[in-house]
Formats: C-alpha cells, sequence, structure tokens
C-alpha cells in the first residue's frame, strides 16, 4: 500500500471513531435523561473540565521563571472570568481570553526584564 492509503485509512478510522463517540451517549442514555447522576453529572461536569483546562492552561503557559512570575496567563485567565462574569457568555469570554494571551505571547510583553 501507498501512503496514500495509509492516511486515507487513518482518517476514515479517526473519522468513524469520533463520530461514534459522538452518537453512542444519545443511543444510550436518550431515555435514561432523568436519571439523578445523568441530572449531576450535567451539572457539575462542566465547571469540574473548565476548572481542569484552567490549571493546565496556566501550568503549561504561564512563564513561571520570569520577572512577571506567570502573569503572561494570569492576566488573560482573569480576563476570561471577568468578562463571563460580566456577560455570561461563554463564547466572547474565551475569545478575549484567547486574544489577550496571543496579543502577549506576540508582543513579548512579559518577557524577563521587560
Amino acid at each position: 500500500m501507498t501512503e496514500g492509503y495509509y492516511l486515507a485509512a487513518f482518517i476514515a478510522v479517526t473519522a468513524l471513531a469520533t463520530f461514534a463517540t459522538r452518537v453512542v451517549p444519545f443511543l444510550f442514555f436518550e431515555r435514561h435523561t432523568d436519571h439523578p447522576l445523568i441530572k449531576h453529572l450535567g451539572r457539575f461536569l462542566p465547571a469540574a473540565v473548565m476548572a481542569l483546562l484552567a490549571t493546565v492552561f496556566l501550568q503549561r503557559s504561564g512563564n513561571w521563571g520570569a520577572g512577571a512570575f506567570g502573569l503572561d496567563a494570569l492576566i488573560p485567565g482573569l480576563l476570561v472570568v471577568a468578562v463571563h462574569l460580566w456577560r455570561g457568555n461563554a463564547l466572547l469570554s474565551i475569545a478575549t481570553g484567547t486574544i489577550a494571551y496571543m496579543a502577549i505571547q506576540q508582543t513579548g510583553m512579559m518577557v524577563a526584564g521587560a
């Protein structure tokens, strides 16, 4: 087989696996939406996932050894929280934080000694 066939097979298997992970919950849990466990997960899981993502972001993205001690990640993170509390719009909050983080990274504003 040539490289093209491997690539096509990889894309097909990946697409099938992605589709399966999206459709399985609807097939198996359609009749169980009133179950207390499903309601509990629906209420608390999104916040837990966001907290985990924020923790990983702060650990991986922040320049903790610089003179600004991680402000390059803390400022956009706090901006996301502030905008979300102010407007209640997740898309606006994430976009604002992403723009702020990329602006800091691209301009080098929080580099050691700056």
